[in-house]
């Protein structure tokens, strides 16, 4: 379903660099979101502070991972889920941005809360957990 070229080890390569090069494309998309997720979460507590620059990077850099993920998406074999997908991203996008100009931590939540679910839902597909579709065929 995703066709990674640099740009989704671009956007993940602040962090785990030699793990995401070395990374199949199942692995990377869950590094991929965990990224984003990790990026929100702090993204939360600095709200909280207040401290507005350290939350602008890093909502900045969830928002590159997942246009990245939304970017990668092969719509050509992905078919209705890859289209689905890319509208939840577009949402998930949206949200950050709303987060980010208005400091509003239930955004945050809502867009963690959806990755979370495409996180569980890619993490049940993984290869070997006897998935009978390949991922990037999904």
């Amino acid at each position: 379903m995703y066709n990674f070229g640099r740009s989704g080890i671009a956007a993940y390569r602040d962090t785990r660099a030699d793990a995401a090069l070395g990374a199949s494309p199942h692995e990377l998309v869950q590094m991929l979101l965990d990224g984003a997720l990790e990026r929100l979460a702090s993204a939360k507590g600095q709200i909280g502070r207040g401290e507005t620059a350290a939350k602008a990077a890093n909502l900045s850099r969830a928002y590159a991972i997942v246009e990245a993920l939304r970017l990668a998406l092969d719509r050509d074999r992905g078919g209705e889920i890859a289209r689905n997908l890319e509208d939840l991203y577009q949402y998930v996008l949206l949200r950050i941005t709303e987060a980010n100009l208005h400091n509003d931590v239930r955004r945050l939540d809502e867009a963690a809360s959806l990755l979370t679910e495409i996180r569980s839902a890619w993490a049940a597909i993984a290869p070997g957990r006897g998935a009978t579709t390949a991922p990037s065929a999904a």
